[in-house]
């Protein structure tokens, strides 16, 4: 399935890309549990989360952190106190310095306190965006506060999309562990 744009894709997209990633998850071995994720030999990974996660709790916290960007970030708005999606100071040109702010905030979380946290924020995120109608979340303009997005493409990018990125890092540090 390609890029989500309806409500009934956006459900479906994320309801299937959460499942595949918690069937991976529950494959994984206790040496790619324990096994430190490195990808620093690898020169096609420069991207500064191949660097940031260092194990799957890491990623887990990623994820349900930008769940909850996107909640706040909705109810904010609906109660009609104007928030931009990314929290100041934070920009969409230094979100990457809030991510390290999440690992580090992460770092004494446990591994099955981040499983029960994030389901509990993609259950809230479903339900969320099932309460919205399909021209709420594709049609731009609709709500003034997302600018000339419609808010249907960051659920995406936080279920969906964001899935699909665990994955493949998921993949990539079985892989690395496989090759030894």
């Amino acid at each position: 399935m390609g890029r989500a744009a309806t409500k009934a894709d956006l459900l479906t997209s994320a309801a299937e890309n959460y499942e595949k990633m918690n069937t991976l998850i529950m494959g994984l071995t206790g040496e790619e549990l324990s096994t430190p994720f490195d990808f620093s030999d690898d020169e096609k990974k420069k991207e500064a989360h191949w660097k940031r996660d260092k194990n799957l709790r890491d990623v887990l916290i990623h994820l349900y952190e930008w769940h909850r960007l996107l909640l706040k970030w909705i109810r904010a708005n609906q109660n009609g106190d104007n928030k931009p999606f990314i929290p100041k100071p934070y920009t969409w040109k230094t979100y990457g310095l809030m991510n390290m702010e999440f690992w580090k905030k992460h770092q004494d979380t446990s591994l099955e306190d981040a499983k029960k946290m994030l389901e509990n924020s993609h259950r809230e995120v479903l339900e969320l965006a099932d309460s919205f109608s399909n021209e709420e979340l594709f049609s731009k303009g609709v709500f003034s506060w997302a600018g000339t997005n419609a808010i249907g493409s960051y659920f995406v990018s936080v279920t969906a999309s964001h899935y699909d990125w665990a994955i493949k890092k998921l993949k990539a540090h079985k892989k690395k562990i496989a090759k030894g």
